[in-house]
Formats: structure tokens, C-alpha cells, sequence
């Protein structure tokens, strides 16, 4: 199985995910956004809470940005999310205001090695963002990451089987 899992926010993307491994004895959840400690947002330390609750206790939690990393771990790998990793590169490398071609390099790299670690395993399921289908930003910052998410999007996608896109719940195998 390897699975790319696409949808607009709050569509049950992270719910299809984590049924498609329910039935591993033991998963490793990968959460390449910012961690609790790290944001005093009380609407992202919810969300983290229900995340956490809805996972099996077998499971293992892996806070990381490192993402070709956290993909050669061993055993079914599930990462939340691909968006949540590209804000974090773009927030920790300063990207916001680089050049379009400095932050595309950049990214492009990471994503290189993303690519790789995923064409590697059998056993992974990787959640990401669509955020595409509405208006055009009216800032650069939004435009940016769009473009960008899109691209990884893109990239991440050619190297699974499948891609699944979440419509207010439902689920379309593309």
C-alpha cells in the first residue's frame, strides 16, 4: 500500500488515512507540522489532542521535519501532513519572502530525497492538502505555498499507487 490521500480542510482526510492502516498491528504516525509545545495556538493543540485520541495505542508518534527520515523507518508509516511539513520548511529555512527560485530549489531538493524514501516502501500513507480548487490568493505568501503544495503534491503522487481524494467524507480513488 502506498497511498496518497488529498482533500480540502476538515474533508476526513486524516480519518481515510488512518482506516487504511487500522488493521497494522503497530504504525508509525508521522506529524511533520509544529508540535504542541511549539505553538500556543489553543485551536492546533486541539486538534492534536483529537488526533492523538483517535489513534490505537500501538501506534508511535513521530513529531519530525525530517521527513525522508521518518520514511525509512521500519514497519507502515503514515504521515499528517504534507502541507504541515512544507509550511515548517518554509518557516525554518525563511522562505516566505526568498525568491520564487530559492524556495523552489530549497523545497525541491527536500523533496528529492521525500520522493525516494517513498518509491522505497510498500508500506506507507501520506496525507496532504488540496488547495488548489478555490480562488487565487491574494497574497504572495498564499500563492506561494500553493504553488509549492502543489508541486509536492504532484511529486509525492508519482511515486504511490494510489491517490484518494476526500469530499466532505466521501472518498474517490483517482
Amino acid at each position: 500500500m502506498k497511498i496518497l490521500v488529498t482533500g480540502g480542510v476538515r474533508s476526513g482526510k486524516s480519518q481515510h488515512a488512518e482506516s487504511l492502516l487500522a488493521n497494522a498491528p503497530s504504525v508509525t504516525y508521522v506529524a511533520p507540522g509544529p508540535s504542541v509545545e511549539e505553538d500556543s495556538d489553543p485551536d492546533w493543540v486541539a486538534r492534536i489532542a483529537a488526533h492523538r485520541a483517535r489513534r490505537p495505542a500501538t501506534w508511535a508518534t513521530v513529531e519530525s521535519r525530517d521527513l525522508a527520515s521518518a520514511l525509512r523507518l521500519d514497519g507502515p508509516v503514515l504521515v499528517d501532513c504534507l502541507g504541515t511539513w512544507l509550511a515548517g520548511v518554509l518557516d525554518s529555512g525563511e522562505l516566505w519572502d526568498a525568491s520564487a527560485k530559492t524556495v523552489t530549489s530549497t523545497v525541491d531538493a527536500l523533496l528529492d530525497d521525500v520522493v525516494a524514501a517513498v518509491a522505497l516502501r510498500d508500506d506507507v500513507v501520506l496525507v496532504t492538502n488540496e488547495v488548489g480548487l478555490g480562488v487565487v490568493p491574494t497574497h504572495r505568501s498564499g500563492r506561494l505555498f500553493r504553488d509549492l503544495l502543489g508541486m509536492v503534491n504532484q511529486r509525492v503522487a508519482t511515486a504511490c499507487v494510489e491517490v484518494h481524494l476526500v469530499v466532505a467524507g466521501r472518498v474517490l480513488r483517482l
